[in-house]
């Protein structure tokens, strides 16, 4: 791969419990999406991505079904997405997205991970202007060429395409992530994307060795462990 990205499923899954931690955080993503934009996966296509990656992850139906149930109502709790940033162990960036009923208490949770670990937490846009906020999809299969063709068909402003191993990556703007996705669908047909997401993906890479890596799985796993953080990114090159 010619771009580094993380797997949602590893970056979250480090805890002695965290089936209960990977459920929780789809939970309440599902709930959001359901609330802000109807229970209907089939109108709300947010909704049906979300839903998608919840079973490929292996959320069971009933933590999905609970969630959705919940923001029929349309009472519950009012969840707010906050983005933090700021520098890692090694001098690593990192960016910290969450979905919070209470920003002082997020911010302060997240606030002391970082000083923790010796590490700094910086301003809005402090570090996102070196990432790329990417739709990334990757699928088995199918042909470069065409997938480029369709793509551009649909008017999409493709930022990379690349095939490896018998799987075509492509990176696209956060934008164009349904327009992408239902491009190549209607050229492929059914396909299982190995990769469906939207991430941060890192314009270059920090190395994280010696005394530094131990101290940035700390800091991760501090992160992960609180319930407002829904994903981190980040550039290490551990």
């Amino acid at each position: 791969m010619g771009r580094a990205y993380q797997n949602r499923k590893e970056s979250m899954a480090k805890t002695s419990d965290a089936k209960a931690k990977v459920y929780s955080k789809y939970g309440r993503e599902i709930y959001v999406c359901a609330k802000a934009g109807g229970i209907d996966p089939d109108g709300n296509l947010s909704l049906r991505g979300m839903i998608e990656r919840a079973k490929k992850d292996q959320v069971p139906s009933h933590v999905i079904e609970k969630a959705i149930e919940k923001a029929k109502g349309g009472g519950g709790e009012d969840f707010s997405t906050a983005r933090y940033e700021g520098f890692g162990p090694g001098g690593c960036m990192v960016i910290v997205d969450c979905l919070t009923d209470n920003p002082n208490r997020t911010f302060g949770d997240v606030r002391q991970c970082f000083t923790k670990t010796k590490c700094k937490i910086g301003t809005q846009g402090s570090v996102s202007h070196m990432f790329d906020h990417s739709a990334i999809l990757v699928f088995k299969g199918g042909d470069e060429d065409s997938a480029l063709e369709a793509l551009m068909n649909a008017d999409v402003d493709v930022t990379d395409i690349e095939s490896d191993a018998d799987a075509i990556t492509v990176f696209a703007p956060h934008t164009d992530y349904f327009k992408a996705k239902q491009a190549l669908l209607d050229t492929f047909g059914e396909i299982d994307f190995d990769v469906d997401e939207i991430q941060f993906v890192p314009q270059n890479t920090a190395p994280v060795a010696g005394d530094d890596l131990p101290q940035f799985e700390r800091f991760l796993d501090m992160l992960n462990d609180l319930d407002d953080v829904q994903n981190v990114y980040h550039n290490a090159d551990l």
